[in-house]
């Protein structure tokens, strides 16, 4: 019997993985939700959308004293009065310090018998962020773009439904955002081009010049 397992086929390493598309640091696709069913699956996005440039909202503050906090228009008229207009065809990246949490899911998820208890976004926001300014999408460091406890809004989680309905796109449990400035960064997402896919596992770097 010849020998087939020489000396030249265990010269590589890999490994087999299974993942879902919704996990870890994740980019959400038009596709994921019903409002963007006939938008783009993850292998569709333009290779020059995933580099853009991105702007750092910090409501850390107010999600430490309430961490049901939704941020609201006036909010984000108010950081625009400080550091200018949002970006046209950017990432809003939404701080509420809620990385710090992510050591361990039952502190990240923060639920209760009522259910979750994570900072987001009020319907009435998700929709003008998504409709009415230039953005490209949305970034949060929390589970999902969506308020735990926005099962209940009207409509239920609009930052999907607003977001990806528009074509828009939506990047999940970032880190770091902290040592970011509150503009000028330029945004790297790098999803895996999944044909069909609803979203993927996404290594996301942010560029400052020094």
């Amino acid at each position: 019997m010849a020998q087939v397992n020489g000396p030249a086929s265990r010269c590589g390493y890999w490994n087999d993985i299974t993942t879902g598309e919704h996990v870890g640091t994740h980019f959400d696709a038009p596709v994921h939700w019903a409002t963007g069913r006939d938008g783009e699956d993850v292998s569709q996005v333009a290779p020059r959308r995933l580099v853009a440039p991105a702007v750092v909202l910090d409501a850390s503050a107010r999600a430490a004293a309430d961490p049901d906090f939704l941020l609201e228009i006036d909010h984000v008229r108010e950081w625009e009065k400080a550091h200018g207009p949002l970006p046209d065809g950017g990432w809003l990246l939404y701080r509420t310090g809620w990385d710090a949490r992510s050591g361990g899911q039952e502190e990240f998820l923060n639920a209760d018998e009522d259910g979750p208890h994570t900072p987001g976004i009020s319907a009435s926001c998700a929709r003008w962020l998504a409709e009415e300014t230039p953005l490209l999408g949305l970034g949060v460091e929390t589970v999902g773009t969506d308020a735990g406890a926005a099962h209940s809004f009207d409509p239920p989680f609009p930052c999907h439904s607003y977001f990806l309905g528009a074509g828009k796109y939506g990047l999940t449990q970032l880190q770091n955002l902290e040592r970011l400035p509150a503009r000028g960064a330029v945004l790297v997402a790098s999803p895996l081009p999944i044909v069909g896919g609803s979203g993927s596992p996404a290594r996301v770097l942010a560029l400052v010049e020094r």
